[in-house]
């Protein structure tokens, strides 16, 4: 398993899958290992996935100040992942809360990022959060499955008063476009795969600054890729198109039928997006 010094001195892990160039992945959770991640449901087959285990998190060491799990901070254990990899220039991925640290490090570093990829991203960097209604139509779209009856109740006492533990356990199936066996070994690897105390601390005061992040992405001149599920009950596509909007130029893909997790739902789909994207911006 290689691994590296961050700058205050953590040792960090990361998993490499496949062969090419290589591209930089940030799980999301928030500080979930980066197994959750897979190969992207194949996409180890087209480039050399780096898989990054976040401070605290898979193979990854406990940091001795607890802070450094602030999302802003984990900015600078990219940095160094990418000077061990001796890297001047690379292509970075995002998925979900990992999306924050992804737009961050784009920003504080913008000539070392080349392309950026952002899956189903977060939009706390960015203030860009959904509502219930937005939600809600989602939810809707789901009529019909066996699940759905006591998922939908779960999702109501959610939004009535945070429900209970077992309520957000009951509306798992509606971050997947398929809840199928895969779906629900990822749903189960989920607490093991978190450290929570980390988790907990990502978004800590002083982590995200909105308005900064905003105004500096409209100056971003890295090419952007952002691709949504038409079935994502975190981020429903009118919000996934709005993120998108905020840069000054990036192509948004909704991958129809897809949840939170849209490499599970259909990998051929969400393979063809990206390797899409990274040649077109290669011609």
């Amino acid at each position: 398993m290689p691994a590296f010094m961050a700058f205050d001195g953590t040792e960090l892990a990361y998993h490499v899958r496949g062969d090419g160039d290589p591209l930089l992945c940030l799980p999301g959770g928030p500080m979930r290992a980066s197994a959750c991640l897979g190969d992207l449901g194949g996409l180890s087959r087209h480039r050399k996935l780096i898989l990054l285990d976040l401070r605290g998190t898979g193979d990854s060491a406990i940091p001795a100040d607890r802070s450094s799990y602030r999302c802003d901070r984990l900015v600078d254990d990219v940095l160094a992942l990418q000077d061990h990899l001796g890297l001047a220039s690379a292509d970075v991925l995002g998925h979900s809360a990992g999306a924050n640290i992804a737009v961050q490090y784009a920003l504080a570093h913008p000539h070392r990022v080349s392309r950026l990829v952002l899956v189903t991203p977060s939009g706390r960097a960015v203030g860009l959060e959904p509502d219930t209604e937005l939600r809600r139509e989602i939810v809707n779209l789901r009529q019909g499955e066996p699940w759905f009856e006591d998922a939908a109740a779960a999702f109501e006492r959610i939004a009535a008063d945070g429900g209970a533990e077992a309520d957000w356990a009951a509306t798992a199936p509606f971050f997947h476009g398929r809840w199928d066996a895969a779906a629900q070994a990822h749903d189960a690897a989920e607490e093991e795969q978190t450290n929570q105390e980390a988790a907990e601390a990502f978004g800590a005061d002083g982590a995200f600054d909105p308005a900064a992040a905003r105004a500096g992405l409209t100056g971003l001149g890295s090419s952007v890729l952002v691709i949504g599920g038409g079935l994502d009950l975190q981020r429903p596509p009118p919000v996934t198109a709005e993120y998108a909007a905020l840069f000054r130029t990036a192509r948004l893909i909704v991958q129809p039928g897809a949840g939170h997790f849209p490499w599970l739902d259909d990998p051929g789909q969400f393979v063809s997006a990206v390797t899409g994207f990274l040649t077109d911006v290669d011609r």
